[in-house]
């Protein structure tokens, strides 16, 4: 162990001479609440970025294959299931990245009761359709029982849709179409679900892909979309930019008058993922301010020790000490504070991420949020580089005020009082 970390380690924060040192009290307090912030705003936004990333996902297909021809109608803008499902099993690269295949089927439609109508989009899905995200989402009934080889009319509605309606799961709803005539089907409400997603919620009913077809008078591989789940999300834009290349392929070889678009989950919901870009840059900026805060804070204790222990220096420099070993011994000292304050501020802020974690204390508008309270994600990497952050940034602001030791003078120390 060399010298000044014995020294330091022998020496006390506070001035032997007083009970405590109330300057310092107040730096520690006010690095332990920048830590806080920190640690609390990086576990807030990757939560949001979690949860709000994770009901897109889950709402909205990985890849989406649909026709490139823009029509007037819906006769004009369908791709085929089949066609598409062949070309990706075909291909042994992709087919292996590929969790889940589903053909669907959007067709606008008014549902009506005795005491309201609202406009809609029924969503017909078959039964590949990932109803995972859906099926933890109730709050009444079930999700619809679907099936390829029948016509099902069974639907999930959003809590937003029932409310207005006033209609309840096991309900039957007259469900208009309307293209050149009104087409009518009456739909069982089979559940009730509430994602927090106004765009979803707000807009969707969701159905067996039959109802849809037979509306239209199609056969049982046309849709609107085809919605591919990845296995992995970590690259979908490239992802998207093969099976186009593939899909294109396949359309010459086969001289096929299909002409597919492929796009990714970012691409369709641009104004979320805009949104959550915003977030970190608002945490960019309290991390930038509350570093800053630290460092001052850490600037002034430090001045504090230097000037509490002022005739200690000119001891010290009296005995042949240089500036340099004098200022890594009062480096060390103050890292006693440092680490202190890292101690306190990380208990307090994890805890306090905990508690709203599990416990769900701060709530928000859902409308205004997309969720129903204030989201929570630790992350043990992102802590230790936040960490790790602040001694580096605490070290380098320490070295730069230490510079005020070598401006101390041996004689005038030792009239000091």
């Amino acid at each position: 162990m060399n010298h000044e970390l014995y020294i330091a380690r022998r020496m006390k924060l506070d001035n032997e001479r007083q009970q405590g040192s109330p300057s310092l009290t107040v730096a520690l307090v006010g690095i332990v609440l920048a830590i806080v912030v920190m640690i609390l705003s990086i576990a807030i936004v990757m939560g949001f970025k979690g949860e709000i990333t994770g009901k897109i996902m889950h709402l909205d297909a990985h890849l989406r294959v649909s026709n490139a021809v823009l029509g007037i109608d819906d006769n004009y803008a369908t791709v085929n299931g089949r066609e598409v499902r062949e070309a990706i099993d075909a291909d042994g690269k992709f087919l292996p990245l590929v969790e889940s295949i589903s053909l669907i089927a959007d067709k606008s439609a008014i549902l009506k009761t005795d005491q309201d109508f609202m406009g809609i989009i029924m969503r017909g899905v078959d039964d590949g359709y990932d109803w995972r995200y859906l099926q933890s989402s109730m709050v009444e009934g079930t999700i619809p029982v679907v099936s390829d080889t029948a016509t099902t009319h069974q639907i999930a509605i959003s809590k937003t849709v029932a409310d207005r309606l006033q209609i309840h799961a096991g309900d039957r709803v007259p469900t208009y179409f309307i293209d050149e005539r009104i087409k009518v089907r009456n739909l069982t409400v089979s559940g009730v679900f509430e994602t927090d997603l106004e765009a979803f919620d707000n807009a969707y009913i969701v159905g067996g892909i039959n109802v849809v077809q037979g509306v239209n008078g199609w056969n049982g591989d046309t849709g609107t979309q085809v919605a591919i789940n990845m296995k992995s999300t970590d690259d979908l834009d490239n992802d998207a930019y093969y099976l186009y290349s593939m899909l294109a392929e396949n359309t010459v070889q086969h001289e096929s008058k299909n002409l597919f678009m492929v796009t990714s989950t970012h691409q369709n919901n641009l104004p979320f993922f805009a949104w959550l870009q915003m977030l970190d840059m608002n945490v960019v900026v309290i991390l930038t301010l509350m570093m800053i805060v630290a460092a001052f804070t850490l600037i002034s204790a430090m001045l504090m020790i230097v000037l509490e222990r002022i005739r200690v220096i000119g001891n010290f420099k009296a005995l042949g000490a240089t500036n340099g070993s004098i200022r890594r011994i009062f480096i060390f000292l103050t890292g006693k504070l440092i680490l202190k304050a890292l101690l306190i501020g990380n208990i307090i802020g994890i805890g306090l991420a905990l508690l709203q974690r599990y416990g769900h204390i701060v709530r928000l508008d859902p409308a205004s949020y997309y969720m129903p309270y204030v989201p929570i994600q630790l992350s043990i990497p992102a802590l230790l580089l936040l960490n790790a952050g602040i001694i580096l940034v605490s070290y380098l602001t320490l070295l730069g005020a230490s510079h005020i030791i070598s401006t101390i003078k041996p004689t005038a120390t030792m009239r000091f009082e």
